[in-house]
């Protein structure tokens, strides 16, 4: 019989992207505003791997990858999205978004990601919010699986990604010394 607990406490992550760099570092401030102190900021990138969103936000599209310091309990990321879609709409012209905003989380399993979008590979959390399981670590590092969105299989990215699990199981390990 398993005797359920609950989980360590997660890394907050978020991808942002704009045809405006300004909106990003804007966005990024009222984050951290939000959620503590940023501890990883991705270089700049650029959002092309898909056209999906040209039509809505202008092209070219820029790119940032956040990691908060502060550790949270997996069950917030409904919350955190709902949040996120609230600054989204800060930043609306007429009806379209001119920010993009995609938090997660890292465990030490998995990296998820919140969406309000159903799929075969996505669970239903609560409030429309659903986690898809985008990449799952494995031999030292995060592995993308079928199903994994191109920019998050990119090696940049994934290096990215293991640097803050590495800060995070740092993290961990200092809590669990701490308690």
């Amino acid at each position: 019989m398993s005797h359920p607990r609950e989980p360590d406490p997660v890394k907050l992550i978020s991808s942002l992207f704009s045809h405006e760099k300004g909106n990003i570092e804007k966005v990024i401030g009222q984050l951290s505003d939000i959620y503590g102190p940023v501890d990883h900021i991705s270089p700049e990138l650029l959002f092309d791997r898909t056209r999906y969103y040209a039509k809505e936000m202008g092209w070219p599209l820029h790119r940032r990858f956040v990691s908060f310091e502060k550790l949270v309990p997996v069950g917030t990321l409904v919350e955190v999205k709902l949040k996120t879609n609230e600054v989204e709409q800060m930043y609306l012209r007429g009806e379209n978004r001119t920010v993009n905003i995609d938090p997660g989380c890292i465990s030490p399993e998995r990296l998820i990601l919140a969406t309000g979008k159903n799929y075969v590979h996505r669970i239903y959390l609560s409030k429309g919010i659903y986690a898809d399981l985008t990449l799952i670590f494995k031999k030292g590092s995060f592995s993308p699986l079928k199903w994994t969105y191109p920019d998050y299989a990119d090696p940049e990215v994934i290096g990215f990604f293991n640097g803050v699990r590495g800060q995070y199981m740092d993290q961990l390990r200092e809590m669990k010394r701490i308690d």
